[in-house]
């Protein structure tokens, strides 16, 4: 969802630019990776790593073993990372050492809790990066505080967003509604995966107990990753999961099917970065089953709310949306659908100017 607007953007620019998409192979699920491709109009990537599973310094360490190799034959002028994923890190890491400018999508965010992979991903690749694009205010906030220079540092805007906007007419026409047997408007859509949800059996159980309640208000639709569904088997605890009647558990989905669940919600519970970032935009109500988030504008100025796993608190304002009591939201600055399009402008302007 980071990359396609980017690839887009860089195939206006084709007689000046060649570009060169690698696949770590971090997110090796067919149904959590290729139909992702095939839904965002992605072409198949023209280096593939196929690293697999591993703890994150065994996958971090594949990564960037098997990416040096590929920036000594292929010798590029940049490397664009986006997120905070293991494999931002290692390549981060990697075209540093070697001396590659870096560009990080989505750069700033945090959490303050150093408890989380993702924050240690996103400070590390901060540091080593040349240019800084950030999609809200606190990321600039963030990297000044830490002493980036404000001359890498840009507010540009959220990728994702670029591609809910231009995606959201096509998923408009998506099926999965009557796949799943659900009417538009009248379920809750749910994703847990963060390991201290799911790798933490008390707050799986948590989880559980929040679903138990909730199911006799709303249908909950759930797209389940694979770490969850394991942990939940590993727990004990999948059995009790699925023998709720009004929870759909379902195997992930791709990007037009979910954008379309997650449009017509009239609820969503999660765990996510980017969701928080995309119900804000869609305007759909949104609870953050988290202690903390690196999104504060969602909460500041979108349907947001961060209520971590208090069981009571979550079920509580979770019936108060579901009714109709929602808070008061705006779109941020800047997530208008053309935020590659100004990355690229200052790319193109920093290297042809």
């Amino acid at each position: 969802m980071k990359i396609a607007p980017l690839h887009r953007e860089l195939l206006q620019h084709r007689d000046n630019i060649d570009h060169v998409i690698l696949h770590t192979g971090q997110h090796y699920d067919e149904k959590m990776s290729k139909v992702f491709f095939d839904d965002l109009d992605l072409p198949e990537p023209d280096i593939y790593l196929g690293v697999g599973s591993g703890t994150h310094a065994e996958q971090t360490g594949h990564i960037m073993i098997k990416f040096e190799k590929v920036l000594a034959e292929v010798r590029p002028h940049l490397v664009i990372v986006v997120g905070d994923v293991n494999s931002t890190l290692a390549c981060s890491v990697t075209s540093a050492k070697m001396g590659v400018p870096i560009a990080h999508i989505e750069a700033g965010l945090r959490s303050f809790d150093r408890s989380m992979p993702e924050e240690i991903n996103r400070m590390v690749t901060d540091i080593l990066s040349d240019f800084l694009f950030v999609t809200e205010e606190s990321g600039v906030v963030n990297l000044r505080n830490e002493g980036i220079a404000p001359e890498k540092i840009f507010l540009v805007g959220d990728v994702m967003i670029d591609s809910i906007v231009y995606y959201r007419e096509k998923a408009a026409r998506s099926t999965i509604f009557r796949t799943l047997n659900v009417s538009p408007g009248h379920y809750t859509l749910v994703t847990i995966h963060r390991p201290s949800n799911v790798d933490n059996r008390e707050n799986l159980e948590k989880i559980l107990q929040i679903f138990t309640e909730l199911q006799n208000d709303t249908r909950l639709v759930f797209p389940v990753h694979p770490r969850t569904r394991n942990r939940m088997k590993e727990f004990g605890l999948y059995e009790s999961f699925r023998s709720l009647p009004h929870l759909i558990l379902c195997d992930p989905i791709g990007y037009l099917d979910f954008l379309a669940l997650m449009e017509r919600a009239a609820l969503v519970l999660t765990d996510s970065g980017g969701i928080q970032e995309e119900t804000t935009f869609l305007q759909v109500p949104c609870i953050t089953i988290r202690e903390n988030t690196e999104r504060p504008v969602t909460i500041e100025q979108g349907t947001n709310q961060l209520l971590g796993t208090n069981v009571p608190l979550v079920v509580q304002k979770s019936r108060e949306a579901l009714n109709g009591k929602t808070k008061m939201s705006i779109i941020p600055a800047l997530w208008d659908g053309k935020a590659a399009q100004r990355i690229i402008k200052i790319l193109m302007d920093t290297f042809f100017s």
